[in-house]
Protein backbone atom coordinates (compact mmCIF):
# COMPACT_ATOMS: atom_id res chain seq x y z
CA UNK A 1 0.00 0.00 0.00
CA UNK A 2 1.24 3.55 -1.01
CA UNK A 3 1.60 6.15 2.38
CA UNK A 4 -0.50 8.70 3.00
CA UNK A 5 0.24 11.44 5.51
CA UNK A 6 -3.05 13.94 6.41
CA UNK A 7 -1.71 16.81 8.11
CA UNK A 8 -3.95 19.08 10.05
CA UNK A 9 -1.99 22.15 11.62
CA UNK A 10 -3.81 24.77 13.46
CA UNK A 11 -3.11 26.87 16.73
CA UNK A 12 -0.82 29.51 16.82
CA UNK A 13 1.50 28.17 13.60
CA UNK A 14 -0.83 29.56 10.84
CA UNK A 15 -0.95 33.08 12.55
CA UNK A 16 2.78 33.38 12.96
CA UNK A 17 4.43 33.89 9.57
CA UNK A 18 7.68 32.28 10.45
CA UNK A 19 6.44 29.26 12.42
CA UNK A 20 4.45 28.75 8.95
CA UNK A 21 6.62 29.11 6.89
CA UNK A 22 9.36 26.89 8.55
CA UNK A 23 6.22 23.98 8.78
CA UNK A 24 5.33 24.36 5.33
CA UNK A 25 9.20 23.68 4.26
CA UNK A 26 8.47 20.69 6.73
CA UNK A 27 5.11 19.94 5.41
CA UNK A 28 6.61 20.02 1.62
CA UNK A 29 9.51 17.50 2.27
CA UNK A 30 7.21 14.62 4.04
CA UNK A 31 7.81 11.42 2.25
CA UNK A 32 4.73 10.12 -0.16
CA UNK A 33 1.34 11.16 -0.88
CA UNK A 34 0.05 13.72 1.53
CA UNK A 35 -3.05 16.30 2.48
CA UNK A 36 -2.81 19.25 4.30
CA UNK A 37 -6.08 20.44 6.34
CA UNK A 38 -6.29 23.95 8.22
CA UNK A 39 -8.31 25.69 10.70
CA UNK A 40 -7.62 29.49 11.22
CA UNK A 41 -9.89 29.79 14.30
CA UNK A 42 -7.56 32.79 15.92
CA UNK A 43 -7.09 35.16 12.79
CA UNK A 44 -11.30 34.07 12.19
CA UNK A 45 -11.66 35.95 16.18
CA UNK A 46 -9.33 38.79 15.48
CA UNK A 47 -11.11 39.39 11.84
CA UNK A 48 -14.73 38.73 12.94
CA UNK A 49 -13.77 41.21 16.34
CA UNK A 50 -12.48 44.10 13.95
CA UNK A 51 -15.98 44.04 11.79
CA UNK A 52 -17.90 43.82 15.00
CA UNK A 53 -18.85 39.71 14.97
CA UNK A 54 -17.79 38.67 18.68
CA UNK A 55 -16.55 35.03 18.54
CA UNK A 56 -18.33 32.47 20.85
CA UNK A 57 -17.31 29.14 21.73
CA UNK A 58 -18.90 26.60 23.75
CA UNK A 59 -15.87 23.64 25.10
CA UNK A 60 -13.31 24.35 22.26
CA UNK A 61 -16.32 24.63 19.33
CA UNK A 62 -17.48 27.75 17.46
CA UNK A 63 -20.90 28.89 17.13
CA UNK A 64 -21.64 30.07 13.81
CA UNK A 65 -24.71 31.94 12.82
CA UNK A 66 -24.81 34.11 9.56
CA UNK A 67 -22.28 36.81 10.34
CA UNK A 68 -19.94 34.36 12.10
CA UNK A 69 -19.86 32.19 8.65
CA UNK A 70 -19.05 34.87 6.32
CA UNK A 71 -16.31 35.77 8.68
CA UNK A 72 -14.72 32.22 8.58
CA UNK A 73 -15.50 31.42 4.80
CA UNK A 74 -13.33 34.85 4.22
CA UNK A 75 -10.37 33.81 6.52
CA UNK A 76 -10.45 29.80 5.77
CA UNK A 77 -11.35 29.50 2.26
CA UNK A 78 -9.41 33.06 1.39
CA UNK A 79 -6.74 34.72 3.08
CA UNK A 80 -5.24 31.59 4.92
CA UNK A 81 -5.99 29.11 2.10
CA UNK A 82 -4.29 31.32 -1.12
CA UNK A 83 -1.90 32.01 0.99
CA UNK A 84 -0.84 28.29 2.18
CA UNK A 85 -1.00 27.24 -1.56
CA UNK A 86 0.91 30.07 -2.83
CA UNK A 87 3.86 29.35 -0.76
CA UNK A 88 4.05 25.41 -1.25
CA UNK A 89 3.76 26.30 -5.04
CA UNK A 90 6.72 28.37 -4.03
CA UNK A 91 8.89 25.48 -2.58
CA UNK A 92 7.44 23.01 -5.70
CA UNK A 93 4.91 21.87 -4.25
CA UNK A 94 2.01 21.60 -6.57
CA UNK A 95 -0.73 22.39 -4.15
CA UNK A 96 -4.42 22.83 -4.42
CA UNK A 97 -7.15 24.70 -2.31
CA UNK A 98 -10.46 23.29 -1.87
CA UNK A 99 -13.67 23.50 0.48
CA UNK A 100 -15.40 20.57 1.06
CA UNK A 101 -18.21 22.03 -1.73
CA UNK A 102 -15.11 22.13 -4.20
CA UNK A 103 -15.46 18.67 -6.50
CA UNK A 104 -18.15 17.63 -4.00
CA UNK A 105 -15.40 16.24 -2.00
CA UNK A 106 -17.17 17.02 1.89
CA UNK A 107 -20.25 16.77 2.11
CA UNK A 108 -21.77 18.02 5.83
CA UNK A 109 -25.06 17.99 7.50
CA UNK A 110 -26.32 20.93 9.08
CA UNK A 111 -25.84 19.74 13.23
CA UNK A 112 -29.15 19.65 14.90
CA UNK A 113 -29.86 21.51 17.74
CA UNK A 114 -30.15 19.69 20.76
CA UNK A 115 -29.30 21.56 23.96
CA UNK A 116 -27.08 23.86 22.26
CA UNK A 117 -27.66 25.78 18.62
CA UNK A 118 -24.60 25.47 17.03
CA UNK A 119 -25.90 27.89 13.99
CA UNK A 120 -24.34 26.69 10.72
CA UNK A 121 -21.96 24.14 11.84
CA UNK A 122 -21.39 20.82 9.84
CA UNK A 123 -21.36 17.63 11.44
CA UNK A 124 -19.62 14.66 9.21
CA UNK A 125 -21.03 10.59 8.56
CA UNK A 126 -19.17 8.01 7.18
CA UNK A 127 -19.97 8.99 3.73
CA UNK A 128 -19.00 12.45 3.67
CA UNK A 129 -15.56 12.28 2.28
CA UNK A 130 -15.74 11.65 -1.67
CA UNK A 131 -12.15 9.58 -1.22
CA UNK A 132 -12.35 8.69 -4.83
CA UNK A 133 -11.91 12.48 -6.14
CA UNK A 134 -9.12 12.94 -3.52
CA UNK A 135 -7.44 9.98 -4.83
CA UNK A 136 -7.45 11.28 -8.20
CA UNK A 137 -5.90 14.44 -7.65
CA UNK A 138 -3.27 12.13 -5.39
CA UNK A 139 -2.69 10.48 -8.57
CA UNK A 140 -2.40 13.65 -11.11
CA UNK A 141 0.33 14.97 -8.65
CA UNK A 142 -1.48 17.48 -6.47
CA UNK A 143 -1.14 18.21 -2.50
CA UNK A 144 -4.69 19.07 -2.31
CA UNK A 145 -4.90 21.55 1.05
CA UNK A 146 -8.40 21.71 2.64
CA UNK A 147 -10.11 24.26 4.99
CA UNK A 148 -12.41 23.88 7.70
CA UNK A 149 -15.41 24.90 4.98
CA UNK A 150 -17.69 22.13 3.86
CA UNK A 151 -21.38 22.15 2.18
CA UNK A 152 -24.44 20.39 2.75
CA UNK A 153 -25.52 20.00 -0.71
CA UNK A 154 -28.21 21.95 -1.18
CA UNK A 155 -26.39 25.21 -1.33
CA UNK A 156 -25.18 26.20 2.06
CA UNK A 157 -22.08 26.42 3.29
CA UNK A 158 -21.13 25.15 6.72
CA UNK A 159 -18.44 25.58 9.48
CA UNK A 160 -16.88 22.43 10.09
CA UNK A 161 -14.46 21.26 12.95
CA UNK A 162 -10.90 20.90 11.07
CA UNK A 163 -9.74 17.91 12.97
CA UNK A 164 -13.14 16.07 12.56
CA UNK A 165 -12.35 17.21 8.70
CA UNK A 166 -8.73 15.83 8.64
CA UNK A 167 -9.87 12.67 11.20
CA UNK A 168 -12.55 11.63 8.73
CA UNK A 169 -10.24 11.95 5.66
CA UNK A 170 -7.92 10.15 6.76
CA UNK A 171 -10.17 7.52 7.66
CA UNK A 172 -11.88 7.56 4.09
CA UNK A 173 -8.35 7.08 2.30
CA UNK A 174 -7.33 4.47 4.98
CA UNK A 175 -9.06 1.53 2.40
CA UNK A 176 -6.82 2.65 -0.25
CA UNK A 177 -3.63 4.21 1.25
CA UNK A 178 -1.49 3.11 4.40
CA UNK A 179 -2.90 6.47 6.39
CA UNK A 180 -0.84 8.67 9.57
CA UNK A 181 -2.99 11.44 10.71
CA UNK A 182 -0.68 14.07 12.60
CA UNK A 183 -2.25 16.96 14.26
CA UNK A 184 0.70 19.54 14.52
CA UNK A 185 0.38 23.22 16.47
CA UNK A 186 2.62 25.10 18.86
CA UNK A 187 2.88 22.46 22.30
CA UNK A 188 4.91 19.09 22.08
CA UNK A 189 1.93 17.38 22.35
CA UNK A 190 -0.78 16.53 24.95
CA UNK A 191 1.32 17.68 28.37
CA UNK A 192 0.29 17.08 32.11
CA UNK A 193 1.06 20.81 32.81
CA UNK A 194 0.39 23.25 30.04
CA UNK A 195 3.02 25.55 31.42
CA UNK A 196 5.95 22.85 31.21
CA UNK A 197 6.85 21.04 27.99
CA UNK A 198 8.53 18.64 29.60
CA UNK A 199 5.63 17.19 31.23
CA UNK A 200 4.94 15.68 27.71
CA UNK A 201 2.15 12.20 27.51
CA UNK A 202 4.40 10.45 25.48
CA UNK A 203 1.44 7.54 24.30
CA UNK A 204 -2.27 7.69 25.09
CA UNK A 205 -4.77 4.83 24.97
CA UNK A 206 -8.13 4.87 23.60
CA UNK A 207 -9.11 3.34 27.61
CA UNK A 208 -7.07 6.68 29.41
CA UNK A 209 -9.14 9.21 27.88
CA UNK A 210 -11.82 9.88 30.11
CA UNK A 211 -9.73 9.74 33.16
CA UNK A 212 -7.08 12.19 31.40
CA UNK A 213 -10.83 14.15 31.07
CA UNK A 214 -11.15 14.29 34.37
CA UNK A 215 -7.88 14.70 35.89
CA UNK A 216 -7.98 18.13 33.57
CA UNK A 217 -4.72 16.77 31.84
CA UNK A 218 -7.19 17.25 28.15
CA UNK A 219 -9.19 19.84 28.63
CA UNK A 220 -10.90 23.15 26.33
CA UNK A 221 -10.15 22.67 22.47
CA UNK A 222 -7.96 19.35 23.19
CA UNK A 223 -11.12 17.52 24.26
CA UNK A 224 -12.83 17.18 20.55
CA UNK A 225 -9.48 16.87 18.49
CA UNK A 226 -8.69 13.82 20.77
CA UNK A 227 -12.33 12.54 20.77
CA UNK A 228 -11.78 12.94 16.73
CA UNK A 229 -8.49 11.10 16.58
CA UNK A 230 -9.93 8.01 19.03
CA UNK A 231 -12.49 7.66 16.61
CA UNK A 232 -10.40 7.62 13.54
CA UNK A 233 -8.47 4.86 15.36
CA UNK A 234 -11.81 2.98 15.98
CA UNK A 235 -12.11 3.18 12.05
CA UNK A 236 -9.07 1.27 11.27
CA UNK A 237 -6.23 4.13 11.44
CA UNK A 238 -3.12 2.46 13.41
CA UNK A 239 -1.90 5.41 15.09
CA UNK A 240 -2.72 9.16 15.18
CA UNK A 241 0.45 11.43 16.18
CA UNK A 242 -0.43 15.21 18.11
CA UNK A 243 2.38 17.13 18.55
CA UNK A 244 4.70 20.60 17.60
CA UNK A 245 4.49 21.80 14.08
CA UNK A 246 8.51 22.36 13.93
CA UNK A 247 9.13 18.68 14.74
CA UNK A 248 7.22 17.35 12.34
CA UNK A 249 10.27 15.68 10.26
CA UNK A 250 10.73 13.55 12.99
CA UNK A 251 7.54 11.97 12.23
CA UNK A 252 9.63 9.49 9.86
CA UNK A 253 11.41 8.13 13.19
CA UNK A 254 7.87 7.54 14.82
CA UNK A 255 9.54 10.06 17.70
CA UNK A 256 6.70 12.68 17.31
CA UNK A 257 4.98 13.93 19.85
CA UNK A 258 2.04 12.24 21.52
CA UNK A 259 0.93 8.64 20.08
CA UNK A 260 -2.84 8.09 20.29
CA UNK A 261 -3.29 4.01 20.11
CA UNK A 262 -6.02 1.97 20.64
Amino acid sequence: MEQLTVVKIGGNVIDNSENLHRFLLDFQALPGKKILVHGGGKIATELGTSLGVEAKMVDGRRITDVETLRVVTMVYAGLINKNMVAQLQARGCNAIGLTGADGNIIKAVKRPVKTIDYGFVGDLDENAVAAGTLGSLLQAGLVPVLCAITHNGEGQLLNTNADTIASSVAVAMSSVYQTSLVYCFEKKGVLRDVENEDSLVKEIRASEFEMLQKQGVVSGGMIPKLHNAFEAIKNGLAAVYIGKADELPRISEQDFGTRLTA
